[in-house]
């Protein structure tokens, strides 16, 4: 991940312009915030401890205050987004295969003998 922060409080709201999306804070004064930006909505929860947004999220997937379609929604679109891509693993001692290069056609010259045995 982009980023090291760890986070307390998770949950959902829904913006006017933007829908639902999955919030972050370091504590429940976030609600008033949001309230004041126009978010309608709010679900936060307050983990026990602090953890990385996406553990944070995951941890609140199956909670009972977001069983709802549109927090499930936005948490599954987080998580789809956010998933830790796995990496290609880095194999030492092999080199990549070598661009094709074409040769320059040779042409030989052609000349009319009258010895030729054709």
């Amino acid at each position: 991940m982009a980023t090291d922060k760890l986070f307390k409080v998770f949950g959902v709201s829904k913006h006017p312009e933007q829908g639902y999306k999955v919030r972050f804070a370091n504590d429940m004064l976030r609600s008033k915030v949001l309230t004041k930006s126009g978010h309608t909505d709010i679900e936060l929860v307050e983990l026990s401890e602090a953890v990385s947004k996406y553990e944070g999220i995951l941890a609140i997937k199956n909670a009972p205050e977001f069983a709802n379609a549109h927090a499930q929604a936005a948490i599954a679109e987080y998580l789809e987004e956010k998933a830790p891509k796995a990496s290609k693993p880095a194999v030492k001692g092999v080199m990549k295969p070598a661009k094709a290069v074409k040769a320059p056609a040779k042409t030989a010259k052609v000349t009319e003998d009258e010895d030729a045995p054709f």
